[in-house]
């Protein structure tokens, strides 16, 4: 009985451990938003911007809302950094575009304002890339609707960067 016990216990550590393995793996397979292709799509966002003569706060973050890329274009007000940063942490979190948040406030959803982390104007997007969001992208400088006219063009770098 000792051994048959033995050999239990033994596959049972065996499987314990190929089961850690498979999940190790898991967490270094994870695909996730690199600094090389945040910088891409603020060069999109950025030109954007110039093309239009806008000063702005282009802002980048990964699934988790963790800043992967901030870049603030000459002149543009101080003020901008933070917000287009709380820009795309609303839409990572949140999974959606800012100005849907704003379009409920408009409506009368005024519960949006409580919610935490959300700042419910337009210029924050979810980055999407195989179905999921793989982060998001934030712009302020300018007026809520040309921030979003801004993050729209990084965001569309990330499709023609994934091909489609």
């Amino acid at each position: 009985m000792t051994s048959y016990l033995r050999i239990l216990l033994s596959l049972t550590a065996l499987g314990f451990f190929l089961s850690g393995a498979t999940a190790a793996a898991q967490l270094v397979d994870k695909k996730g938003l690199t600094l090389e292709v945040a910088k891409k799509l603020a060069a999109a966002a950025e030109e954007e911007a110039v093309k239009n003569k806008w000063t702005v706060v282009i802002a980048i973050v990964d699934d988790g809302a963790n800043l992967v890329y901030l870049q603030r274009l000459d002149d543009t007000q101080i003020g901008s950094i933070k917000v287009a940063i709380q820009k795309a942490e609303t839409a990572a979190r949140f999974k959606r575009p800012t100005k849907v948040l704003e379009d409920a406030v408009a409506g009368g959803r005024n519960v949006i304002l409580a919610l935490p982390g959300a700042l419910p104007i337009e210029g924050g997007l979810p980055l999407v890339g195989d179905g999921k969001v793989v982060g998001a992208i934030g712009v302020s400088g300018v007026t809520a609707q040309q921030d979003g006219q801004i993050a729209k063009a990084g965001a569309d770098a990330l499709a023609k960067i994934l091909g489609r």
